[in-house]
């Protein structure tokens, strides 16, 4: 990246692989002095985040043009206009099209088009990505689906697919270029291909990667819905190059309160995905999505989502206190209060530590592959295949799979030699 241009990105692993999209477009146009904030709206401490940054980076170059795009901008264009120090706000469309970078126009502050009238993705092609070892690739867009906490699709519209020759391209160049492993990734990428011709599914896309770019070393999923997941899936789980970590959008673990989220799987459901993996996969891990204070969770339909975390046996918990969303279902149901929320997020979290911690140490004396990541103070620091972290007392070359063994626990660091 430029100097004199700088790019923020924020949430989740979509927004990684476009700000690789947006960092092409201020090299190919030869912009200057251009700052992005490539913004996330998950919840409201999200939203705080993009504010924060906001002012962040006009302290640090005042100078710089600011642009805020992603979803909080597409959501609400005009809350970011109205902000003194944003000079323009880009919708999740516009930001990808090299021909709005090409004629920034910053007398027309905002250029955010209806996200939910878009049907296609937008074409692009990633090589390479600045400062990481692992790739991403984007396979699909937006949601179909309703849940009553999210404003996601507002965000994203819809669910469209990107047709599984051009992943495959995606892919081939990506490898070429060096890259041992490759993320899949959109917002709800086990409802791949319905909208393709032939409706091919998200298990066949898996299937076709494998077998068409044979090189590729490593392939990792991003969140999945197990909803969504069908039987050709069971046929794949047992593929070498397909990461044995799965992390799950469950969001609780109480059924009543999957309902009212409008989710498509109850918590019987979860767990018999979770047991089925480990059946075909000896020493998959599973993380996961979960929610806290969803309006009307009492402190018994709590302790359900803390009885999931056990039951499913998750080592690898994103928690999320729930924050109502304007103009979402949930955001009119009863509220929980803010510190009865808070104090679950805390019981959830703490929770989640001790099990990785367990399972970490009962991983000491077992072998396993690690992408190197980066070297610090004469350390490799990376992830195993169950998406754990790892430290290699020696430098190694960075995006390299490397072959260890595990022998103690630092924190949450797994020590390792290599074999």
């Amino acid at each position: 990246m430029d100097k004199k241009n700088s790019l923020i990105n924020l949430g989740c692993r979509l927004n990684i692989y476009e700000g690789e999209i947006i960092k092409n477009h201020l090299k190919n146009n030869n912009l200057n002095n251009v700052t992005v904030i490539n913004s996330c709206a998950v919840t409201a401490e999200a939203e705080k985040k993009v504010a924060y940054e906001i002012r962040k980076a006009k302290r640090n170059n005042p100078e710089n043009k600011l642009i805020v795009t992603g979803c909080a901008a597409q959501i609400n264009p005009k809350k970011y206009d109205a902000i003194k120090e944003v000079d323009l706000v880009l919708g999740n469309k516009e930001k990808l099209i090299s021909n709005v970078w090409n004629n920034l126009n910053f007398n027309k502050p905002i250029q955010v088009e209806d996200i939910l009238l878009e049907k296609k993705t937008v074409p692009s092609s990633i090589e390479k990505f600045d400062g990481k070892s692992r790739a991403y690739i984007e396979i699909q867009q937006g949601c179909d689906h309703r849940c009553t906490f999210c404003i996601i699709p507002y965000g994203r519209g819809n669910n469209r697919s990107v047709p599984a020759g051009e992943i495959v391209e995606r892919i081939k160049k990506i490898v070429s270029n060096g890259y041992k492993e490759v993320v899949l990734t959109g917002v709800d990428i086990t409802d791949y291909g319905k909208d393709l011709p032939g409706k091919p599914t998200f298990s066949n896309l898996i299937k076709r990667i494998l077998k068409l770019v044979p090189d590729l070393g490593q392939l990792r999923l991003s969140s999945i819905d197990c909803a969504e997941i069908d039987e050709e899936f069971w046929d794949l789980i047992n593929e070498k190059k397909l990461m044995p970590h799965f992390h799950i959008s469950l969001q609780a673990g109480n059924n009543l309160i999957l309902k009212r989220m409008k989710r498509r799987h109850t918590k019987e459901m979860a767990i018999n995905f979770c047991n089925k993996v480990l059946l075909k996969r000896k020493g998959a891990t599973f993380g996961a999505d979960l929610i806290t204070g969803f309006p009307t969770e009492t402190d018994e339909m709590f302790k359900d989502t803390l009885d999931l975390v056990d039951k499913c046996n998750l080592t690898h918990l994103h928690v999320f206190p729930y924050s109502p969303r304007d103009n979402t279902p949930a955001a009119r149901m009863p509220q929980v209060d803010k510190s009865v929320i808070k104090d679950r997020a805390n019981i959830l979290r703490k929770k989640g530590v001790e099990k990785l911690k367990k399972h970490m140490e009962d991983k000491v004396g077992e072998k396993d592959l690690v992408l190197i990541e980066k070297n610090q103070n004469e350390k490799s620091i990376g992830k195993d295949q169950n998406f754990l972290n790892v430290i290699l007392d020696e430098t190694m070359r960075e995006g390299n799979i490397v072959p260890c063994v595990y022998v103690g626990v630092n924190n949450d660091m797994l020590m390792a030699k290599r074999l």
